[in-house]
This record gives C-alpha cells, sequence and structure tokens, in this order.
C-alpha cells in the first residue's frame, strides 16, 4: 500500500526554484573565491566546463578552471562581486546573464576597480554545474 512520505523536514524546506538556486550557486562560487577557497569555485564546474576570461587562453575542466583562478587571485583580483540580472532555463540547460565588479590590486599597491557583464551557461548533472563562463569588462581596453 502507497503511504505519502511525513517528515516535517521535508515539509520545512520547499524547493528553490531554478533561478533562486543559480543565483545562490553564484554566490556560492563568489565566496569561494574572495576566500581563497579556488578548488571549491572551481568544483562548481562541469567535467568539461569552460572558463573563458579576458587575455587568457580558455581553462577546460574542474582542474585548469582552479589554477587559473588561483593565478588571477594571487595577481591581485580581489572582492569580487555579481548581481545576477536574468535566468533562463530550458530543461536541464539555464543561462545566467548579470553584471559583475572586482578590485585589481596593483603592484604598486594601489587598487584598479574593474566593472563589466558576464554570461554564464548551467548544466543540471544531478546537481547544477557551470558548463561555460564568461565575462567583458565595461571600461575601455588599457593602453
Amino acid at each position: 500500500m502507497y503511504r505519502p512520505y511525513s517528515s516535517s523536514l521535508a515539509d520545512s524546506r520547499p524547493f528553490l526554484d531554478t533561478q533562486s538556486l543559480i543565483q545562490n550557486l553564484a554566490q556560492d562560487f563568489v565566496t569561494n573565491f574572495n576566500t581563497g577557497n579556488y578548488d571549491q569555485a572551481a568544483s562548481l564546474f562541469a567535467p568539461d566546463g569552460t572558463f573563458m576570461m579576458p587575455h587568457y587562453d580558455p581553462a577546460y575542466g574542474p582542474k585548469n578552471v582552479e589554477r587559473v583562478l588561483r593565478q588571477i587571485g594571487e595577481s591581485g583580483y580581489e572582492d569580487l562581486r555579481l548581481e545576477t540580472v536574468r535566468v533562463e532555463c530550458s530543461g536541464d540547460l539555464a543561462m545566467e546573464i548579470g553584471r559583475y565588479t572586482v578590485a585589481i590590486r596593483q603592484g604598486d599597491g594601489t587598487i584598479r576597480a574593474d566593472r563589466g557583464k558576464y554570461m554564464k551557461v548551467w548544466r543540471r548533472l544531478g546537481a547544477w554545474l557551470i558548463l561555460a563562463d564568461c565575462w567583458s569588462s565595461n571600461l575601455p581596453a588599457p593602453r
């Protein structure tokens, strides 16, 4: 005989919609990057995920993404902030579009602010993982 699941725990934690899940995961990425937990930030990437950063070759897979994140973190990128503007979902794929700001500590100790836009493609593989992540600055190119 069928008996409905009656756990009070299940009733007290409603499922989040896809947009909320993606926004929360984006903030997990930010927290992990800003605290130097590059391995945890990279673990949000799918095994075949790609990270495309300006002025760098694309990084494929979590280990290579971790290497690039560590490289940019150690070169002065800090205080990353993401603002999700839009999430579109179709089946097991989702697209996130947003804005970012980041501080870049220069060799002389000054800080250069950068801001721009980003786009992430997420794929649900049990959990939502980043399939592709790219971003570009709104500031003029350095001369």
